[in-house]
């Protein structure tokens, strides 16, 4: 498991499904602001990506995020695009309404960070978030990220056109001050 301050990183449970698919992704406004696509209804049992890793995928790496005291579940992290040509690679992550506005976030993004740079070798992160996801905003820039632009209106979000920021972070500028 790697470790952050409050959280870490483990390898996705069989039992975490439920609470993820329930928690995460049967919430048609959550849902549909952290995917690309449309949302829609996962079925239980489902192999659906989002929910069951495929540990074959060398260009994904998901885990589940707990809090280490207690180790409860309380939400889904993961690189992405992870390409090794170019050493790059993305950030995505979702926290169960519970975990919220608790700090989490932060947290998870540095130890990603620790992962893709340090154990993963790679020499650039990105994110990319909805303009109005302060939280996400945030969680970032107290990691290092740099705003790098705006994709405006890039984003069917429940009936509109959102505007997305792209975050970037390369190796050189990231420091770590924690243990994982």
């Amino acid at each position: 498991m790697l470790k952050g301050t409050t959280i870490g990183l483990r390898a996705r449970h069989e039992d975490d499904i439920p609470i993820l698919r329930t928690e995460l992704y049967d919430d048609v406004v959550n849902g549909s602001r952290a995917e690309a696509a449309p949302w829609r209804p996962i079925t239980p049992g489902s192999k659906d990506p989002r929910l069951v890793v495929d540990d074959t995928n060398e260009r994904n790496v998901s885990f589940s995020i707990v809090e280490l005291e207690g180790g409860t579940l309380i939400g889904s992290a993961n690189l992405w695009g992870i390409d090794n040509h170019s050493r790059s690679a993305h950030i995505g992550l979702g926290l169960l309404p519970s975990a919220r506005g608790k700090g989490h976030g932060t947290d998870v993004v540095a130890v990603l960070c620790h992962y893709g740079f340090i154990v993963r070798g790679l020499q650039r992160l990105q994110i990319e978030t909805l303009a109005d996801n302060h939280a996400m905003l945030r969680s970032a820039e107290r990691n290092g990220f740099v705003r790098e632009g705006v994709l405006r209106s890039s984003a069917w979000v429940l009936g509109e056109f959102l505007d997305e920021v792209l975050l970037g972070q390369l190796a050189h500028e990231w420091k770590s001050g924690r243990s994982v």
